[in-house]
């Protein structure tokens, strides 16, 4: 009911803020913000419990369109013109300056996409003009490398059968050289936006909770949650790797006067892979499909809300 009620309040505030606007000398002008959506996976929505994909023909990023991007369009309707890049599997040098070449749901042997291979799609950045108002930006995690650790953690859990902290042990010594890798390129990312749309406001969305504080709620094999992982792994990826990313994104935005961070983690604390009401899919959503730890439609309707917020912020007279 809480979030029933925030989601009202800021639809409330929109309309007002478009009211206010549309009695302006140049409202026509003023009513129509230009939102540009960048980011990896966690923005384009890519498995099938946030939602279908809608693009015909297809280009393999996977934006469904009950992804946060796509749920914020519908929400505040006529206010935004969204134009949303996002792409699954992205790096922030694909945001920033390098093409990508989508893979769909191509992932052999576990699936064959009939439509791969897809042609490449320009550096997200290109989508950025000095006419845009909005930017919002959810990267990082394929930069860290973060579904090889997944799939590492899995793999020598298995192994371990379930004991100590396999992962860890393995590759926690490179994990500080992975989060200064995400810091350099993140710096880098914003400015080249800044460059390309001056006035913008530019959102830098973080991650939300995937795995929960007390890891023993994370039954060892299911692959509903984190499969063979162990739950000291677990712990190790909450306290060493994911909490740290969220922090580098963060602690980036302050290098620039116009980014500011939207932290999702906070308020997904108890929604996470191994909580009964998760925001956050597991290896695999029932029956069977493949989801590899990506937010459902609740975790993105939840990321909606608070980028909604942001984004009023954003746009609203000082």
């Amino acid at each position: 009911m809480d979030r029933f009620r925030t989601r009202l309040a800021l639809l409330g505030s929109a309309a007002a803020l478009t009211a206010v606007q549309l009695t302006g000398a140049q409202s026509a002008a003023a009513a129509d913000y230009q939102w540009v959506a960048l980011g990896d996976s966690y923005t384009a929505g890519v498995i099938r419990a946030a939602g279908d994909t809608f693009e015909v023909p297809r280009d393999g990023c996977e934006r469904t369109d009950r992804s946060y991007p796509q749920v914020i369009d519908r929400d505040l309707g006529g206010l935004l013109d969204l134009t949303n890049v996002s792409c699954g599997a992205a790096t922030i040098e694909n945001i920033t300056d390098t093409s990508q070449s989508p893979i769909g749901r191509h992932l052999p042997p576990i699936s064959e996409d009939p439509d791969y291979p897809f042609p490449a799609v320009p550096p997200q950045s290109e989508a950025v003009s000095a006419g845009t108002d909005v930017i919002t930006v959810g990267v990082g995690g394929n930069t860290l490398g973060f579904a090889d650790l997944l799939t590492k953690c899995m793999e020598v859990g298995g192994e371990s059968n379930g004991q100590g902290t396999p992962c860890k042990d393995a590759l926690g010594s490179g994990i500080q050289a992975r989060l200064d890798k995400v810091s350099t390129e993140y710096d880098r990312m914003l400015a080249v936006l800044h460059e390309r749309a001056p006035k913008a406001k530019i959102l830098a969305v973080g991650y939300p909770t995937i795995v929960p504080d007390d890891a023993s709620k994370c039954a060892f094999g299911d692959l509903t949650k984190f499969g063979t992982t162990t739950q000291g792994d677990l712990a190790w990826l909450r306290t060493d790797v994911l909490e740290p990313l969220n922090k580098a994104i963060e602690k980036s935005t302050g290098t620039q006067e116009t980014a500011s961070f939207v932290d999702l983690y906070a308020s997904s604390q108890n929604h996470s892979v191994c909580d009964d009401a998760k925001w956050v899919e597991g290896f695999l959503t029932l029956p069977d499909q493949l989801s590899f730890v990506h937010p459902n439609a609740r975790g993105h309707r939840n990321a909606a809300d608070h980028v909604t917020e942001a984004i009023l912020n954003a746009i609203s007279p000082s």
